[in-house]
């Protein structure tokens, strides 16, 4: 039977996420001990158990969310008396430790052009794992990208049949026009991706949105949308490009604002004047 910890090797190996349950302090008469494990993944299913019945079951919809959202969390259960909330009456109690097991992040380069391939470089010096599609073999290879863990020669619309898209991948479209992004978006965009951004100019994103809502995708969709994309650095060479993209993904990833510290410290020192 695999163990826990075996389990933690594979999701590592797989880039997949779970939930390590651990109870941290036992007192009185409690299911399980400290130290007891629980691994629940993100369908609820589970590899250990932390005591079963009521509290086991609160304890997995807590890892569940602590999935989604990336943070762990600490449970405190009394067990003495079920009509006021508690969720068992063997009398003690249990504090859990429910600790989120996030995969890697993953950032999808659609379109290996000279800006896929600068962001494809800098993404993989940034820690991220990194996916390249594109439609044309002499750009979908290790030879042109080599800082690519896979590569996905397919029509665009076909590439979501390819990668699991997951709220941990980040989608960049720096496709070679509007077209390609008609036919490829509307299956993106179904998808429970953490950003789509889409390259180019206002005006070719208007086009694009415009054969969009004609083909009938749905605005509510469209509007999880990017574009264009990255932060406004006057950037000209694709490397230049890259760092904008990678930048407003890292704002956006860690709650950031965008702005420059230099003038959030010039304000403060202004403030204590």
């Amino acid at each position: 039977m695999t163990s826990i910890y075996e389990a933690i090797v594979e999701l590592e190996h797989q880039n997949r996420p779970a939930a390590l349950c651990t109870v941290v302090r036992s007192q009185g008469s409690t299911p399980r001990r400290a130290s007891s494990k629980m691994l629940v993944y993100p369908d609820g299913s589970i590899l250990g158990t932390v005591g079963g019945g009521e509290m086991e079951r609160r304890v997995i919809e807590e890892a569940k969310q602590a999935i989604q959202e990336g943070q762990a969390r600490y449970l405190s259960y009394s067990m003495a008396d079920p009509a006021r909330g508690d969720p068992g009456v063997c009398g003690g109690q249990v504090e859990i430790y429910v600790e989120p097991i996030n995969p890697k992040p993953t950032l999808v380069v659609i379109g290996a052009g000279h800006v896929g391939k600068a962001v494809a470089s800098l993404a993989r010096w940034l820690g991220f794992r990194v996916a390249v599609w594109d439609d044309r073999p002499e750009f979908c290879n290790p030879e042109f990208i080599p800082d690519a863990d896979e590569y996905h020669l397919c029509p665009l619309p076909e590439l979501p049949q390819r990668i699991e898209i997951t709220p941990w991948h980040y989608l960049v479209l720096t496709t070679r026009g509007a077209d390609l992004d008609v036919q490829g978006l509307p299956a993106l965009l179904e998808s429970p991706a953490a950003y789509i951004g889409v390259i180019g100019s206002r005006r070719r994103w208007a086009t694009t949105r415009k054969n969009l809502l004609e083909k009938g995708v749905k605005e509510q969709l469209l509007d999880r949308v990017i574009s264009p994309m990255g932060l406004e650095l006057n950037a000209e060479t694709p490397e230049e490009i890259a760092v904008s993209i990678l930048a407003e993904i890292i704002m956006l990833r860690n709650g950031g604002h965008g702005g420059r510290m230099f003038l959030k410290v010039a304000e403060k020192s202004n403030e204590m004047e």
